[in-house]
C-alpha cells in the first residue's frame, strides 16, 4: 500500500500552513517554495544558514549511501523499526519525520516494514542538500525537504513520532511539533562504537563523555536499548567508504588517514544506544 502524502509542512518564514500547488509549496501569506525535478522542497531560507553548503558534503552522502545499502547497519534499523511500530497509536493516520535523514537508509526502511493497513505519512528531513537529493533520487512516495532541525518547517502538534538517528536533536523543536505522548527516537554511538577504526586512525582515543539519564525537558524516558555487535569488512573501498561517512575522516590526522587507507580487512565494534523518549 503506498503511504499517505504528508500534510503538515509549515512555511519555514512564518509558519503558516503549506499546501500543494502544482510544482510548489504555498502559504497564505504568498512564500511559496519550488519543488526540485527530483521531488524534494528547499525549505531552509539562506538567512537560517550558517555555511553556504551546509550539512554533509556529496562525497559523504555517496559513501554512506555505498555503505548503508550493503546491509552493514540493517540490526540498528531493524530495532529503529520494531520500536517505532511499538510506540504509535493503533488507529488513524501517523505522521512521522525522520530529522536529519541522511540518504533516506533508515526512513525507507521503516516505511518500508509498516503494515499494509495502516495509513502512514513520512517526511525525512536534512539541512545537507546533498542527502535530501540522494534520498529523493532514491524513493518518490516519501516527502523529502531540505531543513533544519532548529527551525522545524512542520505544523505544531501534528507528529506521532521523530526519528533522529545519529543526528542533532532539538528537543525543544520536537516538543513543539510532535503531539502529546508522541515519541522520539534517539540513536547515538556507545562508548565502543567503531572503536577498532579509531584506535587505527587517532594516536590516542579521547576518554567517552559520561551519557546524562535524564530525559530532556518536556520528556520522560520510555525505554532505553543496547545493538552491539561486530562487522568484519573485507576490501579497501567499504573501510574507506566507513571512514568517508563519519566526522573521523575530517578529524583524523593525515598519517591516520593514510594508515586506515592501507587496510584490506577490519573488524570493527557495532556500539550504539537506542533511546525512546515519549512527550509529557
Amino acid at each position: 500500500m503506498p503511504l499517505t502524502p504528508f500534510d503538515a509542512l509549515a512555511c519555514p518564514l512564518d509558519g503558516k500552513i503549506l499546501h500543494r500547488d502544482g510544482n510548489s509549496w504555498r502559504c497564505e501569506s504568498g512564500h511559496s517554495f519550488d519543488i526540485a525535478r527530483q521531488g524534494y522542497v528547499h525549505l531552509l531560507p539562506v538567512q537560517k544558514k550558517r555555511s553556504r553548503e551546509p550539512g554533509d558534503s556529496k562525497d559523504m552522502v555517496a559513501a554512506r549511501q555505498r555503505f548503508l545499502n550493503a546491509g552493514f547497519y540493517d540490526a540498528i534499523s531493524d530495532a529503529v523499526n520494531r520500536i517505532v511500530a511499538g510506540g504509535l497509536p493503533e488507529a488513524g493516520l501517523v505522521r512521522l519525520l525522520d530529522a536529519g535523514c541522511g540518504e533516506g537508509y533508515y526512513t525507507r526502511r521503516l516505511a518500508e516494514s509498516k503494515p499494509e493497513s495502516r495509513e502512514v505519512a513520512v517526511v525525512g528531513l536534512d539541512i545537507s542538500k546533498w542527502a535530501v537529493l540522494a534520498a529523493a533520487k532514491q524513493d518518490k512516495e516519501m516527502s523529502w525537504v531540505v531543513g533544519s532541525n532548529a527551525n522545524l518547517p512542520v505544523l505544531p502538534g501534528t507528529l506521532d513520532a521523530v526519528l533522529c538517528l545519529f543526528g542533532f536533536p532539538v528537543y525543544s523543536e520536537f516538543h513543539r511539533v510532535l503531539k502529546s505522548g508522541g515519541l522520539v527516537l534517539q540513536v547515538d554511538a556507545g562508548p565502543d562504537h567503531l572503536r577498532e577504526l579509531r584506535e587505527i586512525i587517532y594516536p590516542e582515543l579521547r576518554p567517552e563523555k559520561s551519557r546524562s539519564e535524564a530525559a530532556p525537558e518536556g520528556f520522560e524516558l520510555a525505554a532505553s536499548e543496547p545493538v552491539r555487535h561486530t562487522l568484519t569488512l573485507t576490501g579497501q573501498e567499504v573501510i574507506a567508504d566507513l571512514l568517508a561517512m563519519t566526522p573521523h575522516l575530517y578529524r583524523a590526522s593525515a598519517e591516520g588517514r593514510e594508515r586506515a587507507a592501507k587496510l584490506t580487512e577490519l573488524t570493527v565494534t557495532v556500539d550504539v544506544v537506542l533511546q525512546h523518549y515519549a512527550k509529557l
